[in-house]
């Protein structure tokens, strides 16, 4: 049911946005640090993160489309004019952030690994 996506960068972030169906099932993005050869993120907080998101989204049971973002490496993303900083749709302050698309609801930081957020906003169409 739930269906997964990556993408890299801004650009791919911005072309997919453009294909997402107002009438189709809740978009929810995870942005993260890009990945290490380890297969880590550069980012301590989405290494945290990451294995409880990805354990919740693989227990869902309900239409969601889950897009994972690589926001890109250090540099680039602490950069103040990066462009997932500086969209007025994104606004980010810190990785990893999850947004429901279209709404107001998000989860910074931390609270992408607390089970109990996640939750409340993958349920909170219910």
């Amino acid at each position: 049911m739930v269906t997964q996506i990556e993408i890299k960068g801004f650009d791919e972030f911005v072309k997919y946005t453009e294909t997402i169906d107002d009438n189709g099932p809740p978009v929810l993005f995870y942005f993260s640090g890009s990945k290490l050869p380890d297969g880590n993120s550069w980012c301590p907080d989405c290494v945290v993160a990451e294995p409880m998101v990805k354990a919740f989204v693989s227990e869902l049971n309900k239409n969601i489309i889950f897009v994972y973002v690589s926001v890109g490496d250090r540099e680039y993303w602490k950069d103040r004019a990066c462009p997932f900083r500086t969209d007025s749709r994104l606004k980010l302050m810190v990785i990893p952030t999850i947004i429901k698309w279209k709404g107001v609801q998000r989860l910074e930081g931390s609270q992408c690994g607390q089970r109990d957020l996640l939750q409340m906003l993958f349920e909170d169409d219910d």
